[in-house]
């Protein structure tokens, strides 16, 4: 996949089918729109083109932007995009000019002359340009007008429900880990950079590995304890993470951790991905280590029983 920063730094393409949107969380409703875009560019000797913003135009648009938060981040979501099949990425700055843009003039300058579109592809709840005025009806129009077809692809429905960005993020708020996975068609996941944290944790044999989330606007899913798999290095790990407070130790402000089964290696300063793949349990405060440590016992041999299922 071809990344463009500047949309004129793109070359025309012969026939472009084209999608357009912020594709948060890249879930199977977004991978129907993709898988029907690359097999109309084989059947038509086509190139893939998604269109995308940056920032997200929320955080643009929005007077309430620091509540904001999005399933991925933009590093994740363009290395699912590279698996998926998209041969060109193209980035727009997003800026509170270009957000009065109307529809009209953004199919026309955008698509069709600078891109090309023959084929333009969106989801079922499709809406863009100044007001969000532009809609599946008013596509369709646009695209007699300018030379182009409009196919809407139907919502994506797993367990009779619509799947969307907007149901994976509360899912994810809510706790319900499994649901969001479901619904994502992969496993939700945190990357971030190892830290030093107080250690106390590898005094009663659960040592953690504690990352520093450098991207302010990353959903982090609901407090507990996960059962996770983990990236070190190349190579995954099994283990158990936690969300939370940490109330029996007691500290101030979110922690990210994981204590990473059969692993004994020194690993601050390095990146490392986990992967939440169930939740087991809330977050509780103990009377003491002690009992924490009792309860952390019983927590690993439930998530290893975990794995050995699946």
């Amino acid at each position: 996949m071809k990344i463009y920063q500047n949309i004129n730094d793109f070359p025309k393409a012969a026939f472009a089918v084209v999608t357009v949107g912020t594709f948060d969380g890249l879930h199977l409703g977004h991978q129907k729109i993709i898988r029907r875009m690359v097999e109309l560019a084989k059947e038509n000797n086509g190139e893939t083109i998604l269109v995308t913003f940056d920032p997200h135009p929320r955080l643009v648009v929005n007077l309430n932007s620091h509540e904001i938060k999005f399933i991925n981040t933009q590093k994740r979501k363009f290395e699912l995009l590279n698996k998926s099949g998209i041969d060109h990425l193209i980035i727009i700055p997003f800026t509170k000019a270009f957000a009065k843009t109307s529809s009209e003039d953004f199919i026309k300058k955008y698509l069709v002359e600078r891109i090309g579109a023959k084929k333009l592809i969106v989801g079922y709840d499709h809406h863009f340009g100044k007001n969000r005025e532009g809609n599946y009806q008013k596509l369709h129009q646009l695209g007699k007008d300018n030379g182009f077809d409009v196919e809407e692809i139907n919502a994506q429905y797993i367990d009779e429900i619509a799947v969307s960005s907007t149901k994976i993020r509360q899912a994810l708020i809510d706790g319900d880990i499994k649901r969001a996975n479901k619904f994502l068609g992969y496993t939700y996941s945190i990357t971030g950079i190892v830290i030093e944290g107080n250690k106390i944790g590898r005094t009663i044999g659960f040592p953690t590995a504690n990352i520093e989330i450098e991207d302010k606007y990353k959903l982090i899913a609901a407090g507990g304890v996960y059962a996770c798999k983990v990236d070190v290095n190349g190579k995954q790990y099994t283990g158990m993470g936690n969300i939370g407070t940490r109330p029996t130790i007691g500290i101030n402000g979110l922690v990210t951790e994981v204590h990473i089964f059969d692993f004994d290696e020194e690993i601050y300063g390095q990146e490392i991905t986990i992967y939440f793949v169930d939740r087991i349990r809330d977050e509780k405060k103990f009377s003491g280590l002690e009992e924490l440590k009792s309860q952390l016992e019983k927590d690993r041999i439930h998530v290893q029983d975990l794995f050995q299922q699946l």
